[in-house]
């Protein structure tokens, strides 16, 4: 399989990567063990892409990542994101960009991943109070100390996008993506082409729920239960989309996830799906997405299910931090 160049850079990886934030948060308890050993055998498989942001069980993920990939960071292209801000407990406490905290986070980052420099290093979320063109700046003497080698903003609009880009060049912009979820083809897909930007597509799978396996969330540490879309009262309507997709998967002999990731692999080789797993049955079966064909009519039709979702991807506060 050809490898897909992010951005202008020369950081070539995998079709698809993996997406760490499951390991340790956010999608029931974790397994420190389990996920150790599913970063090693994506790295044997191929995969070289490994994405985590430090907000991530605030900031055990990096140190997880960190101790996976001890010995073997020269093996892999490694990105983390900084930006939203939390207490030692867990709780979120705001957003900052400020060119202060920038260089404080970095530092911070570096420690616990145990490495001299990231790879490509994102804005997590746009700071309201701070001008894009600061924390860009900040981020951009990052790249000339040696300690970031690219840099991305993640759920930024075209405007911002072109705004960062004119203080220095942008690699990625991550964006949620995926067959039912397309804000970002109207908000910043035009512009990241215009300038050469790598789409990377995180929750690629819907949270899991395109993957048909996900029939209810009972769990009181899965984040999902208090997303509207995932909610009992749109839950059930948006099943049916899923319904859809393993219509396709069944006719090809496939899984409906593997059709999830193939659509998004068929928009463009500019984008990069993220998709994260601790178990390494489901990294196979992400991993073999890339030798699926779907057929002009497939895709026709898998472009319709967007228009079908209810409920938005986030709640009303999480929506106003998405596409600044």
């Amino acid at each position: 399989m050809n490898k897909r160049r992010i951005g202008k850079s020369n950081l070539e990886v995998f079709p698809i990567g993996l997406g760490a934030m499951g390991m340790s948060e956010f999608y029931g308890e974790s397994n420190d063990e389990q996920s150790i050993a599913t970063i090693h055998k994506a790295l044997e498989w191929g995969v070289n892409f490994i994405d985590t942001a430090d907000m991530y069980g605030v900031g055990r993920n990096e140190m997880l990542i960190g101790k996976a990939l001890k010995g073997r960071f020269k093996d892999v292209v490694l990105a983390t994101k900084f930006g939203i801000l939390r207490t030692p407990e867990g709780g979120r406490t705001g957003i900052s960009g400020k060119p202060e905290y920038v260089k404080q986070a970095c530092e911070a980052s570096l420690k616990r991943l145990g490495t001299d420099v990231i790879d490509l290093y994102y804005l997590h979320r746009v700071d309201p109070q701070t001008p894009i063109e600061d924390t860009v700046g900040a981020m951009s003497e990052l790249v000339k100390e040696g300690k970031v080698r690219y840099i991305g903003l993640s759920e930024v609009n075209g405007k911002t996008l072109k705004r960062a880009y004119a203080v220095h060049p942008i690699t990625a912009v991550q964006s949620e993506y995926s067959i039912w979820t397309r804000d970002n083809e109207d908000a910043n897909l035009k512009e990241c082409r215009e300038l050469g930007v790598s789409t990377v597509a995180y929750s690629p799978l819907g949270r899991g729920i395109l993957t048909g396996k996900l029939k209810s969330i009972t769990d009181p540490k899965d984040f999902r239960a208090n997303m509207p879309r995932m909610k009992k009262e749109n839950f059930e309507n948006n099943f049916e989309i899923v319904a859809k997709v393993e219509d396709i998967a069944k006719s090809k002999g496939v899984q409906a996830s593997q059709i999830a990731l193939s659509w998004l692999l068929n928009r463009g080789e500019d984008i990069i799906p993220i998709p994260g797993t601790r178990r390494e049955n489901y990294l196979r079966e992400n991993i073999d997405s890339v030798n699926i064909k779907l057929t002009d009519d497939e895709m026709n039709e898998l472009n319709k299910l967007s228009a079908l979702v209810q409920g938005t991807r986030y709640d009303e506060n999480g929506m106003k931090l998405t596409l600044q």
